[in-house]
């Protein structure tokens, strides 16, 4: 295996994409993006963390994809077994109660995934419409997940508060934004670009 890219390592591509190594032999580097996919890569195509940040004086600015934004993990059904219609209902009224909090989750995740990738000097580039538009498009399932997620509660706990009443489901969506109360005010105040 080659010492230049470990197996576990960060591996680069000449336009910014990431891919964890999985083994190198042989000149070829076999990885792993972020979407499960494997492929491989000829060892001179690819740049190490360090060669990477010693590379990026003087390179273009690079841009948030969107593309690989939408076909990260968080947006693939997981093992939630939600109803469709009841979870449209719940994201629908938790973001009544509290105006522009879909929005804030779909800029919130998109932040996670670019720092699950190391691409978090991207966070400030990201629009809230096309962030927006990637989560809208997930199933409504993974949506409530990922709600919950943000929230700290269960999403099915979330999904059954929203057919009890709003009274519950005003105070768990209060409750879960409690600790992300500044970060919450702060975006608020950012353009819907």
């Amino acid at each position: 295996m080659s010492t230049r890219f470990p197996r576990g390592s960060t591996a680069y591509t000449k336009d910014g994409r990431t891919y964890t190594v999985e083994d190198a032999a042989d000149g070829i580097v076999y990885c792993t993006a972020s979407n499960g996919a494997e492929t491989e890569f000829p060892d001179s195509m690819l740049m190490t963390e360090a060669e990477w940040a010693a590379g990026t004086k003087g390179r273009p600015k690079r841009e948030v994809s969107y593309a690989r934004l939408s076909q990260a993990r968080h947006f693939l059904p997981g093992s939630e077994t939600l109803d469709a219609a009841g979870a449209e209902k719940m994201l629908s009224r938790a973001d009544r109660f509290s105006p522009g909090l879909i929005d804030f989750a779909a800029v919130t995740v998109a932040t996670r995934i670019l720092a699950e990738h190391k691409d978090d000097d991207l966070a400030g580039q990201l629009s809230i419409r096309k962030c927006r538009a990637i989560f809208d498009a997930a199933p409504a399932a993974v949506r409530a997940r990922l709600l919950a997620e943000l929230l700290g509660a269960k999403a099915d706990a979330l999904v059954s508060a929203a057919a009890l009443g709003d009274n519950l489901l005003n105070a768990m969506v209060t409750k879960g934004l409690e600790m992300h109360a500044a970060a919450y005010d702060e975006f608020q105040d950012r353009p819907r670009n």
